[in-house]
C-alpha cells in the first residue's frame, strides 16, 4: 500500500551543499572560490544590489522625473448606460455591487457617477458624487441617489 511515507524528491532534486576551503581534493580548497586579493576576497563582504564596480550606477545617472502626490484621490467614473446594463430594475447600486460586477478596479476609489447614455429603470444608486444630469436621468427613471461621504 502506497502512503505519504513512501514520497521521495524527484531524483537530482536535492543536492548537497558546496563545500568550500575543505582542502586541495575538494576543488574549492585555499580561496575557497573568493579569488585573490581585492574586497570581494574579504571577510563580511556584501555588494549592495545595482553596485556596478564603482562606476556611477544606473539609479543615480538616470535623472529624477515628476512627482507622485501620496494625497491624490482617484475617482472611479461609472456611467448610465453601464449601470443600465448590468443591474436589474430596483436594485441598490453602491461600491461593493460595482466591485463585484467589475466596473470599477477598487473598493476604495472614489466613486463617480456620470449621465452618459440613459437609464430605463429604477434603480437606487449610492455613490460618493454625482453628475447633475446623473441625478436628473435618475430621478425621472423613477430611482433614489444617495450621496456618501468621501
Amino acid at each position: 500500500m502506497i502512503g505519504i511515507h513512501h514520497l521521495r524528491p524527484a531524483p537530482g532534486a536535492k543536492t548537497a551543499p558546496k563545500r568550500v576551503g575543505r582542502g586541495p581534493g575538494s576543488g574549492m580548497g585555499k580561496t575557497s572560490t573568493r579569488g585573490h586579493k581585492g574586497q570581494g576576497q574579504r571577510s563580511g563582504y556584501s555588494m549592495y544590489v545595482g553596485f556596478e564596480g564603482g562606476q556611477m550606477p544606473l539609479h543615480r545617472r538616470l535623472p529624477k522625473r515628476g512627482f507622485r502626490n501620496p494625497l491624490k484621490r482617484t475617482f472611479a467614473i461609472v456611467n448610465l448606460d453601464q449601470l443600465d446594463r448590468h443591474f436589474e430594475a430596483g436594485a441598490t447600486v453602491n461600491p461593493t455591487s460595482l466591485l463585484e460586477k467589475g466596473l470599477i478596479r477598487a473598493a476604495r476609489d472614489v466613486v463617480k457617477v456620470l449621465g452618459r447614455g440613459t437609464l430605463t429603470k429604477p434603480l437606487t444608486v449610492q455613490a460618493h458624487r454625482f453628475s447633475r444630469s446623473a441625478v436628473e436621468k435618475i430621478q425621472q427613471a423613477g430611482g433614489r441617489v444617495e450621496v456618501w461621504s468621501a
